[in-house]
């Protein structure tokens, strides 16, 4: 899944750049997240990507501080972002924990809001811009970034950032994008790899709401993409499956 879901990735990245000079990917951790990035650090293919005209942000961020281990941006630059020729400028890590926002997510949550604010264009007729494409891993609850099932993240209607307190897995305090940012994205990818992954999936395209399930409330624009091993699909109903191709 892994593998198929960087070689994609690399097509959606060189056709943007093709046509509008540069794209925007949103990045996700955990265990899909960095997996697609290391499979993308050795894809062939990735000289074919102009990594200096990438933007990177972040769906997540686990509220810890700079450099620690578990931080999803620590975890991206060992996967990939430390093997290309990436634009610092163009790279936009969500604030850690004891900077200048101390220990106060909120507050984090709401400069990294300005930050995408700043980034967007008149056509994007928003408060975040419109990227190329979101990555978002499901959670074994059907939680997607740091919004998990009914909690008060998963709420947000008009915030586009939000710091998570209390948070059903560790560490307890994040950093997440809501699901009006999400959907700012023209296409959102859903990773999800694994038997442990099923149950979600399962719920989330059955019809599930997005407070109870968030992954049922994540979409794009113009394509919303669910990329699953066949543990992770193996709960779906058979009218779900694509057709067989020939």
């Amino acid at each position: 899944m892994a593998e198929a879901a960087a070689a994609r990735l690399i097509t959606k990245i060189v056709d943007a750049q093709a046509a509008r000079g540069s794209a925007s990917v949103v990045l996700t951790g955990g265990r899909n997240g960095n997996g697609l990035l290391a499979a993308l650090a050795g894809a062939p293919a990735r000289d074919a990507v102009d990594w200096a005209r990438l933007d990177l942000w972040w769906g997540d961020e686990r509220f810890l501080p700079e450099g620690d281990p578990e931080r999803n941006v620590t975890q991206a630059r060992a996967a990939l972002l430390d093997a290309v020729p990436l634009d610092p400028a163009r790279v936009h890590p969500m604030p850690a924990s004891g900077g200048v926002y101390g220990s106060d997510a909120d507050a984090a949550a709401a400069a990294y809001a300005s930050s995408l604010a700043g980034a967007a264009r008149p056509e994007d007729h928003g408060a975040v811009p419109v990227f190329d494409v979101l990555l978002l891993g499901v959670g074994p609850d059907t939680h997607v970034a740091s919004l998990f099932p009914e909690h008060p993240g998963v709420r947000e209607t008009e915030r586009m950032v939000v710091g998570v307190h209390g948070a059903p897995k560790p560490p307890p305090t994040r950093v997440s994008l809501t699901l009006p940012a999400i959907r700012a994205a023209r296409e959102v990818w859903l990773l999800a790899a694994g038997a442990d992954k099923a149950s979600a999936v399962t719920i989330a395209l059955s019809g599930a709401g997005e407070i109870q399930a968030p992954a049922a409330g994540a979409r794009g624009r113009a394509r919303t993409l669910w990329l699953l091993d066949r543990a992770a699909a193996s709960g779906l109903p058979a009218q779900l499956y694509p057709p067989a191709s020939a």
